[in-house]
């Protein structure tokens, strides 16, 4: 590779409009020695190369012809890392994975040796160390407190190995100059295991450095664009906006069961659905479809753990079916080529192709079932249309 290294200092001169004079002026060498590098017959010293990389304001790597090579590498490792961890499903719990995804783990630790400044590898390797740490460890509550909620075992989540090296990596990505949306998937992921590990005050800090709601890009992009761009922004901000209230529902309902039990919880995730429902009205939801299948399935639970009857208890599991189906159905045709128009009002702008929905894992049914008693899971089993929930 060093041979083309003076080809490449002609290529980079020219770019820039700098003359072979100018170039050896500002290295301090003669013009006949830029002449010799350029047309092969020597080579610049070693002390002089950063120098050259400087000037043209590249790395020594691209100077050497060697950023290619090195692109497509972490490419390569990119791209096989996806495809182990996308096909784990969405769902991760304890014991839910596959070893695949730890000789991930293993390549990515090397990739981040190789390339310890790459930022995307960083972010794989951690995101991999999180799913891990759910599968081999889990994560454990205390029982309910005296408000009724559920709380972390911070002294069991913190001994989790994975887990602590994936908060080192993460705050290791902090500390570099990663891009906006580099910076805020590391923020999300380091908080969420901040949390789970007892680390309340760094994650409090974390998350008063950031920006309020209102000046986030999903909020003030619409204001800033026209036309067909302006309308896809409007429609990223209503289901972004609404993917959060969902959670900002969903997550505090989990933690207290006898209010998800409730009357008042069962009417909050009833009114969730709705939303989505009325914004969906003619059904196509793509992705979305996942979101009110998991509702629908919550409130499945919570009928079950509340006595509520088997009618309500199969009404509200045949309508989180028929939203996986959808989803799965949607996720085969974007795999052959397909694109997946939405076509409701307010979100026609959006567009789906191949590789934008990730697939549901395997063993979807087997951990969705893991709460549900004896006689549901019969009165499911009797019903033909549900057989590949128990294949």
């Amino acid at each position: 590779m060093q041979l083309n290294i003076g080809t490449k200092i002609k290529e980079l001169r020219r770019r820039d409009g700098r003359t072979q004079e100018a170039l050896a002026e500002a290295l301090g060498v003669t013009n006949q020695a830029v002449s010799r590098w350029e047309s092969g017959g020597s080579y610049p010293d070693m002390e002089i190369v950063p120098a050259i990389a400087n000037y043209f304001h590249v790395s020594i790597d691209e100077l050497f012809g060697y950023q290619d090579d090195r692109e497509d590498r972490i490419k390569n490792i990119l791209e096989k890392a996806d495809k182990i961890l996308t096909k784990q499903g969405q769902i991760i719990s304890n014991g839910s994975l596959t070893d695949d995804v730890y000789v991930c783990i293993n390549m990515l630790r090397e990739a981040s040796e190789e390339f310890p400044n790459e930022i995307k590898i960083l972010l794989k390797l951690a995101e991999a160390l999180n799913m891990w740490g759910w599968h081999i460890h889990g994560a454990h509550a205390h029982e309910l407190d005296d408000s009724g909620v559920y709380r972390d075992d911070t002294a069991y989540n913190v001994q989790n190995e994975y887990w602590q090296e994936a908060v080192c990596v993460y705050e290791r990505i902090l500390k570099c100059d990663p891009t906006p949306y580099d910076r805020e998937s590391a923020i999300i992921g380091v908080i969420s295991l901040y949390s789970k590990m007892g680390e309340y005050e760094k994650a409090k800090a974390l998350v008063m450095q950031q920006n309020p709601v209102r000046i986030s890009k999903e909020v003030m992009l619409p204001n800033a664009t026209v036309g067909e761009e302006k309308a896809q922004a409007e429609a990223n901000r209503i289901m972004d906006l609404l993917s959060c209230l969902s959670n900002a529902i969903r997550n505090p309902l989990a933690m207290r069961p006898a209010l998800s039990t409730s009357e008042y919880g069962k009417n909050l995730y009833l009114s969730i659905v709705h939303m989505y429902e009325c914004i969906f009205a003619d059904g196509r939801c793509g992705c979305w479809h996942t979101h009110i299948c998991f509702l629908y399935l919550q409130l499945m639970y919570c009928e079950a753990y509340s006595g509520g009857s088997m009618q309500k208890i199969m009404e509200y599991f045949d309508k989180g079916f028929d939203h996986y189906k959808e989803y799965q159905r949607i996720y085969e045709c974007l795999e052959q080529g397909e694109e997946y128009v939405y076509s409701a009002p307010m979100v026609s702008s959006l567009k789906v192709g191949k590789g934008g929905l990730a697939p549901l894992a395997a063993n979807f049914w087997k951990q969705e079932f893991r709460p549900l008693k004896q006689d549901i899971l019969d009165e499911l089993r009797q019903n033909p249309k549900y057989a590949e929930c128990f294949a």
